[in-house]
């Protein structure tokens, strides 16, 4: 089905420790508008959708996979050298006591992923444009994690992300358009 390679999608450099951007970067791991929800989300609409549109859910929703894998390493690396006292400096003492510096899915203010942050109403145009919206909120997080570091090497990985989101945002609007041709020229039929 799928040929893992062992390499990221992008590489992933960090500059510093920096637990305050982990604290932040966790938001796209298991945030509403994260990784793990995009995925989940476009790997169950490949159900209700017509078969033009399967083959891009599949794509995109894999390659949001490939996408938190990023997001767990750069965390990782923010991590690996924090002291208990950066970690409670920055608010992640809770976090800490029950995870270590393992990752869980949660938001950057540390509330546990949910399911209701999956959209599928069943209706493909309807499903689409949630995606579009999520495709655009994802941008708009990633540009302001880029703007709250100044670390140039994160920065890069965290443009190549927001750029994806971009390109997502754009096959999803194309394959609205394709179906609202296809349903227009039924209505004629």
């Amino acid at each position: 089905m799928w040929i893992y390679e062992k390499k990221l999608q992008y590489p992933v450099r960090v500059c510093k420790c920096d637990p305050m951007m982990a604290k932040l970067l966790i938001e796209q791991y298991g945030g509403a508008d994260g990784e793990l929800a995009a995925a989940l989300r476009y790997l169950n609409q490949r159900y209700t959708i017509p078969d033009k549109v399967i083959a891009l859910l599949t794509d995109i929703g894999t390659e949001e996979l490939a996408h938190l894998e990023m997001i767990a390493t750069m965390v990782y690396k923010l991590m690996k050298d924090a002291t208990p006292d950066q970690i409670k400096a920055v608010g992640l003492a809770p976090h800490f006591a029950d995870h270590d510096k393992a990752l869980f899915y949660h938001n950057a203010a540390g509330v546990p992923w949910t399911a209701t942050y999956i959209q599928a109403k069943g209706d493909p145009i309807a499903d689409l444009y949630e995606d579009i919206a999520a495709e655009e909120k994802a941008r708009a997080t990633y540009q302001w994690l880029i703007d709250m570091t100044d670390d140039v090497d994160l920065q890069d990985g965290l443009k190549f992300l927001r750029e994806r989101e971009v390109i997502h945002s754009q096959r999803f609007r194309e394959a609205v358009e394709m179906l609202k041709e296809e349903q227009d020229r039924k209505k004629y039929f």
